[in-house]
């Protein structure tokens, strides 16, 4: 009796979920407050939990494993073939160019030591992920590539390296599955460590941010482009007090997603900062542009110009613009005031590269992309003109916390900056004496935002997806041996080509037809019994069955090859692909 009413309990809730999505649902896609209804189905779902938990041998089976949910972590998700195939494009491609710029690769623990960690991401340290106690020592997951960089550059002596590193990083972040937001993510990293003159490295960083951005063909970006000293100048300038400094700058740093009105009132309301302190940075923070137009409005400010600070920061840029004009990637950068970046670590030129879809589609991304060729002094991101209430409804995608992710832009798709002093920060507190102090810049790529721009674009295009890179499908026709097919998937991939063929002793014409044009393999192999006996074989492009069915009718047919060609043959088709 107590185990159907457990059940009948149990469906109930069950019900009032459901009822209690549906409504969070229509809650968020007209814009209106829906936490309480959130509160509501988590206490729902604690309290089902702890049912379940109760009635564990509620089936005939008398086992709890009923009870177990098959789902990944919150955060998280697996990569089926397609998206991993195009993950792999992606890392190849950032691989190459890391390569052409003389890096070289190392690989670091998932996590560190947590004193490691600690201290270094500002306020967002409290996304770090703390392991528990696993025999004396505490550890967090790595939040970023960059502090453990830091760490192996200053455990083991290096003076000076180029070095990419490409791994999964992990952040208690509120996730956005669709837009690229999760709390288990891959970076694509690379970092210069060593002495070079004034922003020889720093260009050249992003002249290779420039080039990955552009071969991974995302469309029209813009890289926001700033320099913590000036900003600092500024707050110097305005009065800000050095020990609120960072938190300012933070607050700062969401310019890009609220308007002025609303930062200024965290400076002041919740950081304590005088009216008139925040008026000041106000005159400034809004200011963004290209280089150069930016750069002599700042050298035109006399009271800005006398601040030591500032003026070397000011300084760095000038040579930056030059630098990055002779890479020829200037045009591709808008100098931002508003660019903070809230890592504590930071002590130089920092930066973020932004695409359109960086901002919510109800709001145009600031600033614009691609880069504006005027100054502009507002800030805070504005609405779009093209925004529709009734498009924003019909695609609404709500997770389970009840956020439309619709409404959600995908953010930075990149982002670095110079850091001197975080290695010898690490030496220091070992208790190793370096002879020369390693400055650093790096930029890390974040792949799974390029890849929900590419997904975006993809399922607009229409384009197929392959999960896998087999170039030929062996197909056998007329009853020929399997050990034939063998033999040539044998010869195949001994040398090189990726190749498959049906697991069937028998298989029949279509099913294997079925099989190439499924997998979208380019080639196809034809086996028949009296061309294989002349030592021939028949090699078609499969280019899929609307092609195929209208295509040249010879040409539909595949081309005769010698079997002691096919190898020859077969490279020079597949590397016209």
């Amino acid at each position: 009796m107590s185990s159907s009413s457990g059940t009948a309990t149990i469906a109930s809730i069950n019900d009032e979920i459901l009822a209690l999505q549906d409504k969070i649902k229509e809650l968020k896609v007209s814009k209106q407050d829906a936490s309480a209804e959130v509160n509501s189905m988590k206490a729902l779902k604690e309290q089902l939990k702890a049912l379940k938990k109760e009635g564990g041998d509620e089936n005939a089976s008398g086992s709890s494993s009923s009870n177990l949910q098959l789902k990944t972590p919150k955060g998280t998700i697996d990569h089926k073939p397609e998206a991993t195939l195009l993950r792999k494009k992606i890392f190849n491609t950032l691989e190459n160019i890391f390569l052409k710029h003389d890096a070289s690769t190392i690989d670091t623990p998932v996590f560190e030591l947590k004193e490691i960690l600690a201290g270094k991401y500002g306020e967002d340290s409290k996304l770090i992920y703390d392991l528990s106690d696993q025999g004396g020592e505490l550890c967090s997951l790595r939040y970023d590539l960059t502090v453990p960089f830091a760490r192996y550059v200053a455990m083991n002596g290096i003076t000076s390296m180029k070095r990419y590193h490409i791994g999964k990083v992990y952040r208690r972040d509120q996730p956005v599955m669709t837009k690229g937001r999760m709390r288990e993510f891959y970076q694509c990293d690379i970092d210069f460590a060593g002495s070079s003159d004034p922003m020889v490295y720093d260009s050249e960083i992003l002249k290779i941010l420039c080039e990955a951005l552009t071969a991974l063909d995302i469309g029209q970006y813009t890289v926001k482009i700033n320099h913590r000293k000036i900003l600092d100048g500024i707050f110097q300038l305005a009065g800000v007090p050095s020990d609120k400094t960072r938190s300012i700058s933070s607050a700062v740093d969401k310019l890009d997603k609220l308007p002025w009105a609303d930062v200024k009132k965290e400076m002041t309301v919740e950081k304590g900062l005088d009216e008139k302190v925040a008026d000041k940075i106000g005159q400034y923070v809004g200011l963004k542009g290209p280089g150069y137009d930016v750069l002599e409005k700042l050298k035109s400010d006399q009271e800005l110009m006398a601040i030591p600070l500032a003026k070397q920061g000011i300084t760095d840029m000038e040579i930056l613009f030059r630098y990055l004009n002779v890479y020829k990637v200037l045009d591709k950068m808008s100098f931002d005031m508003s660019l903070a970046r809230g890592l504590d670590y930071y002590t130089g030129i920092i930066y973020e590269a932004i695409h359109e879809s960086s901002a919510p589609p109800s709001k145009s991304v600031n600033p614009s992309v691609p880069a504006s060729s005027e100054i502009s002094t507002t800030s805070g991101s504005k609405p779009s003109k093209s925004s529709s209430s009734s498009s924003s409804k019909s695609n609404a995608i709500v997770n389970e916390d009840g956020i439309d992710e619709s409404t959600i832009g995908v953010g930075s798709i990149a982002a670095g900056g110079r850091y001197d002093n975080l290695v010898g920060m690490f030496a220091e507190s070992a208790g190793k004496k370096l002879n020369e102090q390693v400055p650093c810049v790096g930029v890390s790529v974040g792949v799974e935002r390029v890849y929900s721009i590419m997904e975006q674009r993809r399922k607009q295009t229409k384009e197929k997806v392959r999960g896998k890179e087999t170039q030929v499908f062996i197909l056998g026709l007329g009853g020929i041996e399997l050990e034939k097919r063998m033999q040539i998937a044998t010869l195949l991939w001994d040398n090189g080509i990726k190749t498959s063929f049906s697991p069937k002793v028998n298989p029949k014409p279509p099913a294997q037809w079925k099989q190439a044009d499924d997998d979208q393999i380019p080639f196809v192999l034809i086996l028949a019994p009296k061309e294989f006996s002349e030592g021939k074989v028949r090699i078609k492009a499969q280019l899929g069955k609307e092609e195929n069915q209208s295509g040249n009718a010879e040409d539909n047919k595949g081309v005769e090859v010698e079997l002691s060609n096919v190898v020859d043959y077969l490279k020079d088709q597949l590397s016209k692909l």
